[in-house]
């Protein structure tokens, strides 16, 4: 299985792709590892978003998308555009989108460690959170 694990900072969707296959993990490459949503008052950034995500999952076949989810409420809470960026992804019809929460990953991760150290990976820094969410999510 082929998913897209998605961490959303404030007006970008920050990208790591993962394939699950026979038991083993890879990473595969990608174009891209974040998507920006400029000028998010204009219905056509959003459209032009959303394109550039469901053309990535086009072009990658990737099966599910799964986004990390952000508080609505308090000290860490997610801004109106990230709120944006989650519904133009979310409304995308070709691919499922599943939302997990920090707790759920952290169980996750806590009952099946990473079999590899992020450092090794090759992905940017900023791409670690959605790395492990897409590998919290793979584990289930």
């Amino acid at each position: 299985m082929r998913v897209c694990g998605i961490e959303i900072k404030g007006s970008e969707a920050i990208l790591c792709l993962m394939n699950l296959e026979d038991g083993l993990f890879d990473l595969p490459e990608c174009r891209v590892n974040r998507i920006a949503l400029s000028q998010d008052q204009l219905a056509e950034s959003v459209q032009k978003f959303q394109f550039a995500i469901k053309k990535l999952v086009e072009d990658y076949k990737i099966e599910h998308l799964i986004i990390k989810e952000r508080p609505q409420k308090g000290k860490f809470a997610g801004g109106a555009v990230g709120f944006k960026i989650e519904a133009a992804i979310q409304l995308i019809p070709t691919c499922p989108t599943t939302i997990l929460s920090g707790a759920a990953v952290k169980d996750r991760i806590k009952r099946h460690p990473l079999p590899v150290d992020f450092k090794s990976t090759g992905l940017k820094v900023f791409q670690e959170t959605a790395y492990v969410t897409a590998y919290a999510f793979l584990v289930n």
